[in-house]
């Protein structure tokens, strides 16, 4: 490690402190280094990371951690973080199985002090640690790192709005890059920019921050009359004062790339005793010349040849339902698209391109997203919201209250459905299937490959009422291995038509259970395989073909408890099954590993499903 000699001699603690100014710069260039080759390798979230380096270094220079606690949003921005925690030693398994964790985890490191996944979260959890603290008699502070892009969810307001009344020692710290994942929508990043934008009033605030806090008692009557003045004329330029009337004391903007600024903000903001934001600018990619002028394609990567980087988006489950949802509104000027600040994650880049005025990104806010459809179907029109499964779990009240017990028509184009790999925990699509199930009136769809996947999204417009979900998985289609036996479209697939065993399955599990038909039949076992196409509601014909066997292995990347695997069951204890049926799922959370490391170790590759055959 000789290019970073000053990362590789700090292991967290007191260790920065020791350094001076022209030190931690050098510490910021052997951290961006660091950064890009590390991740290159491994693959992992890129841009976002080399953004904040500056603001991690300060944070650390000024803050005594673990002590005081920093909690992050979201978490795709804790690399350096844990660089200055003593854990560069170990970046060479980030996001790998058994190795550290892409995102902050308490289980991981002290330094850790919430795990973050999911937008919008971190000041909630910061005022929570905050309070704690004080309850304990700490005189410590907590700090919650959270970017622009997460102030369009509404956490971060209900959050402030009782963080604010309090007089902890919370600090915000406000990381203003204008993206997300996509660029920022709405009316919070114009609100961000117009205070970015105004040079005039910050020159001015810190002349009267200086004189207000040199004056003597005697001034009091000036000291005040200043203070009124200051407030007013930014009143009179932003037209708001949004922080300040949520109780907050706002300190900012300042350049986030700039140690000197940053270190002295967060020292002042310490001895304030009271929440305060802090407003950084900074650039996403900083430092990556590719990364600063693509920041969405650079958000999060796969292995890169540095030499020869392309993150050109490939074909792929996400692609493949933005072309399809497109070229359906070229026909039907009824169908609206709508996402959660994921527009390229979810593939609708094309809907939005050919037509702008049906396509909506909302910022990080599953819920009103759902309500937002649901208002849309109410309206006539025929609305698709495109969301990541691990994200739509947070829409679940409003699919009940705002789509369900009235029911509107509206699609779920559910991405990322089952074991999605490295990102672990906080972003496996392991429950929808279960919540959904359990709301009335739901159709589910589970298409395999490109082909069905179409398909669905076609019945689910046209030819289904309610909400109607199409579940489909991370990356790219396979070939099915064999052609099915007996089919009927939309409702099941069935592969092999004799013997006594069935395994029922879906997704991308087919091709897993096609795989150990085939290698079964080489020793003499018998296996069919029944592809239902819609798991809610589980097609009656299919249901019948079921009831035919004696023994019935359903596979399922998913929740065992609630899942379609149960659903099954009870249809035939419903007709009085009395053959054997056997249940594979997932009971816990599912730690970050490839997709096909995580299918191994829950028995749910083909391997597994051939031990669990053969061995009852």
């Amino acid at each position: 490690m000789e290019d970073y000699p000053i990362l590789t001699r700090l292991d967290g603690g007191e260790d920065i402190r020791t350094l001076n100014m022209e030190e931690l710069y050098a510490l910021c260039d052997e951290i961006r280094r660091f950064l890009i080759l590390s991740v290159s390798k491994t693959g992992g979230h890129l841009a976002s990371n080399l953004g904040v380096v500056e603001l991690t270094v300060a944070l650390h220079y000024v803050f005594h951690l673990p002590e005081d606690k920093l909690v992050f949003d979201v978490g795709h921005q804790c690399y350096a973080h844990k660089m200055l925690s003593g854990r560069w030693k170990q970046f060479d398994t980030l996001r790998q199985k058994d190795g550290i964790a892409g995102f902050p985890r308490t289980c991981e490191s002290e330094y850790d002090a919430f795990i973050a996944g999911h937008s919008s979260t971190s000041i909630s959890a910061a005022y929570g640690l905050s309070t704690a603290s004080a309850l304990s008699g700490s005189t410590h502070h907590t700090v919650a790192v959270i970017g622009d892009g997460a102030f369009t969810g509404g956490m971060v307001y209900e959050a402030m709005n009782n963080a604010g009344k309090s007089m902890d020692n919370l600090i915000v710290v406000l990381n203003h890059n204008e993206m997300s994942i996509s660029a920022n929508v709405g009316a919070v990043a114009k609100y961000f920019n117009k205070i970015r934008k105004k040079p005039h009033y910050l020159r001015m605030k810190q002349s009267v921050d200086l004189v207000v806090s040199h004056l003597p008692l005697v001034g009091k009557p000036l000291r005040e009359l200043l203070l009124r003045t200051k407030a007013a004329l930014k009143h009179r330029l932003y037209g708001s004062t949004l922080f300040e009337d949520l109780g907050f004391h706002y300190q900012g903007p300042v350049d986030g790339h700039r140690l000197e600024s940053l270190i002295w903000e967060f020292n002042r903001a310490k001895s304030l005793c009271r929440p305060v934001i802090v407003h950084v600018d900074t650039v996403k990619g900083k430092g990556f010349t590719l990364a600063e002028q693509n920041p969405g394609a650079f958000h999060g990567i796969s292995q890169i040849d540095l030499d020869h980087p392309d993150v050109a988006p490939k074909d792929s489950f996400s692609t493949v339902a933005g072309q399809a949802l497109s070229r359906m509104a070229d026909r039907d000027t009824r169908i609206c698209a709508v996402t959660a600040a994921m527009k390229y994650g979810t593939g609708l880049q094309y809907f939005a391109k050919a037509h702008r005025s049906r396509f909506f990104d909302v910022g990080i806010a599953e819920e009103h997203a759902v309500t937002f459809c649901s208002g849309l179907a109410a309206g006539g029109m025929l609305p698709v919201f495109a969301v990541y499964s691990t994200f739509l779990q947070r829409g679940y009240d409003q699919l009940i209250h705002d789509a369900s017990i009235e029911p509107r028509h509206l699609v779920l184009a559910i991405d990322r459905a089952g074991v999605v790999g490295q990102d672990g925990e906080t972003h496996q699509g392991i429950f929808d299937v279960a919540f959904l199930r359990s709301i009335p009136g739901m159709t589910v769809y589970a298409p395999s490959d490109y082909a069905m996947l179409e398909d669905h999204l076609h019945r689910a417009l046209y030819r289904h009422e309610g909400v109607v979900a199409v579940r489909y998985p991370r990356g790219t289609e396979k070939k099915l291995t064999a052609l099915p036996d007996k089919s009927e479209s939309g409702a099941y697939r069935l592969f092999g038509g004799s013997g006594e065993i069935l395994i029922v399955t879906y997704g991308q599990l087919v091709n897993e259970a096609l795989t150990a038909r085939t290698r079964l039949a080489e020793e003499g076992i018998t296996v069919s395989v029944l592809q239902p196409e819609r798991i809610l509601p589980f097609p009656e014909e299919a249901l019948e073909i079921a009831l035919s066997y004696r023994s019935i292995f359903f596979f399922e990347e998913g929740i065992e408890s609630g899942g379609a695997a149960e659903g099954l069951l009870a249809l035939l204890s419903d007709h009085d099954y009395n053959g054997e049926y056997h249940l594979v799922g997932i009971r816990d959370f599912v730690p970050q590993a490839t997709v096909q490391e995580s299918l191994s170790a829950l028995s749910l590759d083909a391997n597994g499903m051939i031990r669990r055959i053969k061995h009852g």
